[in-house]
């Protein structure tokens, strides 16, 4: 396997989304800098490790086509995409995993940065979020749609949006409905109408859950225990007769009886027997299988607890209660068909998991948090090729995984990775060198600018999934 080459063809296809030749040395730089062994992943020691001869001259070159040259970060996914998507076995199903990822950030100047909460953190905190949608197979998964949330006092305040140079076309909307407008956008350009899959913080929102069954799409969102439904037995009374007066009435009615009303799907975990509950193992995890306590019922989803002019078709709402728990732990509405196994439904509930590596590798790998510029163009332009550097790791191993494997135990590089004189800003005075990571692939793109370098592991192979028949 010859990294190198491969590295030359990929950036060669991401380089003709550019626009112009000039900026084809920014793109290869860049993502080099991405893969390498660098704490920081800003363009300031990005520079210095790309090219430590001419370390000023470099950071400015990186810092305009990041921050300032007019090319598009949704053209740089889309091929991204093309080159990795091909690439992906989706035999046993696609899956679009909808999430969102929040970045610790001070000041109020950075594009989108606000006191909310911050998944990162676990707690409300001042950040910038970003929406995103990724394409997912049983082995690999990536990014392909990106966007910075826009909270609502940034949306309204002409001024700060002008300073960080927010498209006049962007405006307020919730991370549900820039989820939404991605979907609409993909599945424009062709692609496949795959289940989603997102966490509670949209699958509360029962007007992205009818929106994503309008768009043809099947999901298995996670809900709250506080939301409502009409189980088994439950249902509204009927529309009212008209009187010949007034309006003529069109919702359903809520009745006196416990039955006539919907519950939350808390008290409906509770109400189901033990012939309901069945243990179910959906992954081979890092040290055990990954196994717990399921149940399911079919529902209808209320509309916050009032009713409507007709009920909603029948889905399942999927309850995690681990043995020994005092309550249930997880909650998901989902339109699988109605004949899906336990087990499968189970399975593919939890395959959200795969964002979740996403996130780990690009914000502890590949610099995604690490952009230290205010605008918007910029903000986007270092996610889009964080995911590209991402994107080309990913190819490595579905091309290569054995070969890739064998990487990971490699013996490290010996050369230095920074010139002795150069300390990153905000580094103190007397601050210990940091340590060498391994990565021929840095190391060979660096010597292409006179310079030594050591290089960044690949993405390890993770293990086929192991489960029941």
């Amino acid at each position: 396997m010859d990294e190198l080459q491969e590295f030359d063809r990929y950036m060669a296809h991401l380089s003709e989304g550019l626009g112009h030749a000039d900026r084809h040395a920014g793109l290869r730089g860049y993502c080099t800098g991405l893969m390498s062994p660098l704490q920081r992943k800003s363009v300031e020691p990005m520079a210095a490790y790309v090219d430590p001869q001419q370390v000023r001259s470099r950071h400015q070159s990186l810092h305009h086509f990041m921050a300032d040259a007019n090319w598009s970060d949704q053209e740089m996914l889309l091929r991204v995409a093309q080159g990795v998507v091909p690439l992906m076995d989706f035999g046993d199903g696609g899956w679009w995993i909808i999430d969102d990822t929040g970045f610790p950030k001070q000041g109020q100047h950075s594009v989108g940065v606000a006191r909310q909460y911050c998944g990162m953190l676990g707690k409300q905190d001042n950040c910038q979020v970003a929406v995103s949608v990724s394409l997912a197979c049983e082995t690999a998964s990536v990014p392909v749609a990106w966007q910075l949330y826009l909270p609502q006092q940034w949306a309204q305040d002409p001024v700060r949006r002008a300073k960080t140079g927010v498209p006049e076309t962007v405006e307020f909307a919730t991370k549900p409905a820039i989820a939404l407008r991605q979907l609409q956008q993909l599945l424009a350009q062709g692609a496949p109408g795959h289940c989603v899959l997102a966490d509670a913080g949209y699958g509360v929102d029962s007007a992205f859950r009818e929106q994503l069954s309008d768009m043809g799409l099947r999901y298995v969102v996670g809900v709250t225990g506080s939301v409502t439904v009409w189980p088994p037995g439950h249902a509204p009374l009927p529309v009212q007769p008209y009187s010949g007066r007034g309006r003529v009435p069109k919702r359903q009615r809520l009745g006196e009886q416990p039955h006539q009303r919907p519950r939350s799907v808390r008290d409906v975990a509770f109400g189901l027997g033990p012939e309901h509950w069945s243990e179910i193992d959906w992954r081979e995890g890092t040290n055990h299988t990954l196994r717990s306590r399921f149940a399911r019922v079919r529902v209808s989803a209320a509309h916050r607890g009032h009713p409507r002019e007709r009920q909603r078709p029948p889905e399942w709402l999927l309850i995690e209660w681990p043995e020994g728990h005092k309550e249930p732990m997880k909650y998901w509405l989902s339109t699988l068909p109605e004949d899906t196994p336990l087990q499968r439904m189970v399975y593919e509930a939890k395959m959200r998991w795969r964002i979740e590596r996403d996130y780990q590798d690009l914000t502890q790998d590949l610099g995604l948090g690490h952009y230290e510029g205010r605008g918007w163009r910029g903000f986007h332009h270092h996610a889009s090729l964080s995911i590209a550097a991402y994107g080309f790791l990913l190819g490595l191993r579905l091309r290569h995984p054995d070969e890739v494997a064998g990487k990971k135990n490699s013996a490290p590089g010996q050369e230095p990775a920074l010139p002795t004189h150069y300390k990153p800003r905000g580094s103190s005075a007397h601050a210990a060198p940091r340590p060498i990571v391994d990565h021929e692939l840095a190391t060979a793109h660096r010597r292409s600018f006179g310079a030594n370098a050591p290089a960044l592991p690949v993405l390890p192979v993770l293990p086929a999934r192991q489960r029941k028949t």
